[in-house]
């Protein structure tokens, strides 16, 4: 099921509902503020109950919302989302799908605008970096891709990476005062297990970016995991001790992304590393990094303005690593 987000009214009922919401509003008021008849109200408010609302009714007084859907449905999300354009201009909804980044990049390629996102309840094929799988169980976790369009040098896109995992590990901190932080290049950890990724895809040619994908993955309610995942994930209902709002933590993520998002167009790129260090536990750590096929190991001394990190080896010098799997040890 694919819903867009322009107004509807569907929309214009809930809204409608919220405004309300814990009191009753009669069929009559609805059928003349919607301007359909109560019948079309009726049939409405049903459609509303299958996508998970509960909606009283009751004669002589009409309707009253007594709890919103579970669903990251679009106008879940854009209740409250403080944004300009991440989120706002229209959210493609997913009951299913192999994987948000493709759906995601199909949309790119066919010229859909920045800020369009692509969110999911399940994945069946959801994607890590080098084509690993991520875990995305049904209505357990969020599985979202938002699509840029900056007007930068490839040179430069690998920053984008940097910025989401700011504002993952932000939005994750937004609910509780839990032990969050990043790993170099792109997973987010609470403790020593993994709680989230990101998965950026870059399109461009020789000069300038096309669009980018950026692609995250929480783990928000989801109470299981594979045996081989056990001792290396974790998920937010676990650690916080009960589910998590996942409309809400979907509004806090993207009203950080834009926020960092608008300073690294700006050029202000020193901001940007300075809260990506403070969030990482990387930098001052021995780490060995899978490179090629060759392991080297030394301390995490700094990340250069292009995301790379720097690794100092026991003999003295200094590598630039762009990307490879990274361990402490």
């Amino acid at each position: 099921m694919i819903l867009p987000s322009d107004m509807s009214t569907l929309q214009t009922l809930l809204q409608i509902l919220r405004t309300h919401a814990g009191d009753w509003i009669s069929g009559e008021d609805l059928s003349h503020e919607l301007g359909v008849t109560r019948s079309a109200v009726w049939k409405h408010v049903s459609r509303l109950r299958r996508d998970g609302y509960a909606i009283t009714s009751a004669p002589r007084k009409g309707y009253r919302l007594t709890q919103t859907t579970p669903l990251l449905l679009p106008e879940e999300i854009q209740s409250g989302l403080r944004t300009r354009h991440f989120g706002n201009r229209k959210i493609v909804y997913l009951e299913t799908t192999d994987s948000t980044n493709t759906r995601a990049r199909e949309l790119a390629n066919r010229g859909i605008p920045e800020g369009t996102l692509v969110v999911a309840e399940e994945q069946t094929a959801g994607r890590g970096r080098k084509g690993r799988v991520w875990h995305s169980p049904e209505k357990g976790g969020i599985y979202l891709s938002l699509i840029l369009r900056p007007k930068i040098s490839p040179l430069e896109a690998p920053k984008i990476t940097l910025l989401a995992g700011i504002a993952a590990a932000e939005s994750i901190l937004s609910l509780a005062d839990i032990d969050v932080h990043i790993k170099w290049p792109n997973d987010i950890l609470i403790g020593k297990r993994k709680v989230a990724g990101v998965l950026t895809e870059i399109a461009s040619d020789l000069d300038e970016v096309s669009h980018v994908v950026t692609g995250l993955g929480i783990n928000a309610n989801v109470r299981e995991f594979p045996a081989e995942l056990q001792d290396v994930a974790t998920s937010l209902a676990l650690e916080i001790g009960r589910p998590v709002d996942r409309a809400a933590l979907v509004r806090a993520f993207l009203e950080r992304y834009e926020h960092y998002y608008t300073i690294f167009l700006q050029g202000r790129t020193n901001t940007i590393l300075e809260r990506w260090k403070a969030l990482s536990r990387t930098l001052g750590s021995r780490i060995a990094v899978e490179i090629s096929g060759k392991r080297i190991t030394g301390m995490a001394r700094d990340i250069e303005r292009d995301g790379s990190l720097i690794l100092e080896t026991p003999d003295g010098k200094t590598h630039r690593v762009f990307s490879g799997d990274l361990e402490t040890v």
